[in-house]
């Protein structure tokens, strides 16, 4: 063990003994949790249970530290963050479930790892809070004591883990945990210390010069948002002045946010984001930035967003987030959506976040891309992080203002096939021509599958070669050339349940087969071996395609 992490871990366990001075009778300060929760997700929690990624668990009763729930469905049960969703159910019932799971939770304290994960325990302190009004401000004082004297324990945990190993987004939780513990209890002024002086190198850490959150995710963008502007509430409700650095990080990250959404106010669908519900957007960036701006341009972020007319066009065109930031990145490069006022046409398929749809999201298959020989241009190991990734990623952005030229290319295929995939797209006519060329340029020919993902609202039919798209009273046409086209059965989780829908794939025409030699005649001499042979040439595959409205 290293010298670090030895006071790492003496200072934890030292965190942990019940020394010290003694808690408070209740909270100093407390602050009512600014967004809205799931009333059908209380109701379930009323009934015993949750839901958690599509699948419905029963609640811990006398054992939080066992049960069967995958390790991310227990950090989200052990966040508390539920907390919100009982509250705005809002009845007696809800109240006395709020408050009775809070005191099994501190009648039986897990001891597992997961109660030493800073940013989950960050949650809990910080929901129990911010629900303080709601479920435990009329309890029973021993309840309160008990509560006051974990939150004490808790918050010392989180001070002696900073600062912490790369977490991205989440790792904001813990800030916000820490934070909750300074305004219940400011006379332990060590945590406010420790908040002030970590969480300004974990912010330039974490958000990039143009305000892009280093996972390149809509959802992480999102969540840090939420956080800054929550820890920004928390201070207001203390009478308290904001920290200047949460306010220049809000004014840097709520403008990508705000680029980050399509017409209908959710999110665009990258890299572990699904769609949100628009009001929770806007929630969020009401609370967090005074000025609806929308971010230009991302250049360190390397998203591209076009708009023009009523369409939006938006491209993930940069390689992956970093390691160490990439447990949700998905194999997407290149990828990119595309809506018309309020409705969306072409979408990634969305995001798991356990199990085999976990995976099967992160796959290229699931993002409108050119697929190489089913292969996905990244890989994933174990731990989530990649191990094999494009290495070089290119993107050249011309315009006259009235039509947008990308000239996008990825090696993700490089290492499996030695190909390299170049996509350009042309963006026009008010929005309403979209075309592409899809380039294969290996060292043979390919199978290739170029899929077009299409949002479950959209009606799809097929009229011989043509794609009919209809959506909000609009038509458009889609239709390609140099290859194959088939209309095959799709499915959409960007709204947070499975949905069929439909996709467009577009295949390499087939090669011819040799035929054999009529009677009489001799066969084609056979090859010479390999080292007689000239080099082999590069192959070029090419196909191109067109989506047009077509007028009223």
């Amino acid at each position: 063990m290293t010298g670090s992490r030895w006071l790492r871990g003496l200072r934890l366990s030292l965190a942990r003994l019940p020394f010290g001075a003694p808690a408070s009778e209740g909270p100093v300060h407390v602050f009512r949790d600014p967004w809205k929760g799931d009333a059908e997700q209380g109701a379930r929690l009323i009934g015993g249970k949750f839901r958690f990624d599509r699948h419905d668990y029963v609640l811990p009763s006398g054992n939080w530290e066992r049960g069967p729930w995958p390790e991310p469905a227990r950090e989200w049960l052990h966040g508390f963050g539920w907390l919100r969703d009982l509250r705005t159910l809002g009845s007696d019932r809800a109240r006395l479930t709020a408050r009775g799971l809070v005191s099994d939770w501190l009648a039986h304290p897990p001891t597992d790892p997961l109660v030493r994960d800073a940013c989950v325990t960050g949650s809990r302190l910080a929901s129990w809070l911010s629900n303080h009004e709601f479920c435990l401000a009329s309890a029973d004082p021993r309840l309160q004591q008990r509560l006051m004297e974990r939150m004490l324990v808790e918050g010392r945990t989180i001070a002696a883990l900073l600062p912490l190993p790369p977490q991205g987004a989440r790792g904001l939780m813990a800030f916000r945990g820490l934070l909750a513990a300074a305004m219940a209890m400011p006379e332990q002024t060590g945590f406010m210390s420790r908040f002030l002086r970590y969480l300004p190198a974990e912010l330039e850490r974490l958000v990039l010069a143009d305000g892009t959150v280093i996972e390149r995710s809509p959802e992480a963008q999102f969540l840090v948002a939420r956080e800054l502007a929550e820890m920004s509430v928390m201070f207001r409700t203390a009478h308290a002045t904001v920290p200047p650095f949460i306010d220049r990080a809000l004014d840097k990250v709520c403008p990508v946010l705000r680029a980050m959404r399509h017409g209908d106010g959710g999110l665009a669908v990258f890299n572990g984001a699904n769609e949100r519900h628009s009001a929770a957007v806007e929630d969020v960036l009401a609370q967090g930035s005074r000025q609806k701006l929308i971010a230009p341009a991302m250049p360190q972020g390397r998203f591209t967003r076009l708009a023009l007319g009523k369409s939006l066009l938006i491209v993930d065109s940069g390689p992956p987030a970093p390691a160490g930031f990439d447990t949700t990145a998905h194999a997407g490069t290149l990828s990119f959506e595309f809506s018309h006022q309020r409705h969306r046409l072409f979408v990634n398929c969305g995001s798991a976040v356990i199990g085999a749809w976990r995976d099967a999201m992160r796959s290229s298959a699931a993002h409108t891309v050119l697929v190489a020989d089913g292969l996905s241009s990244a890989d994933f190991g174990p731990d989530g992080g990649m191990t094999r990734r494009p290495v070089t990623v290119s993107c050249d952005h011309q315009t006259d203002g009235t039509a947008h030229w990308l000239d996008l290319s990825h090696d993700g295929y490089h290492a499996p096939l030695g190909a390299k995939w170049t996509r350009r797209l042309y963006f026009g006519a008010d929005g309403e021509d979209l075309r592409g060329q899809e380039l294969i340029d290996g060292e043979r020919n390919i199978d290739f599958a170029i899929r077009f993902h299409i949002h479950p609202d959209v009606t799809v039919t097929q009229d011989d070669e043509d794609i009919i798209l209809q959506v909000g009273g609009t038509i458009w046409r889609f239709r390609q050339r140099d290859g194959v086209v088939r209309l095959e059965n799709d499915v959409y989780l960007g709204r947070g349940k499975r949905e069929i829908c439909r996709q467009i794939i577009i295949m390499p025409q087939p090669v011819a087969e040799v035929a054999a030699p009529p009677e009489g005649e001799s066969a084609p001499e056979p090859e010479k071996p390999a080292a007689a042979q000239k080099p082999a040439k590069r192959t070029h595959q090419s196909v191109t395609w067109l989506l047009e409205r077509i007028p009223e």
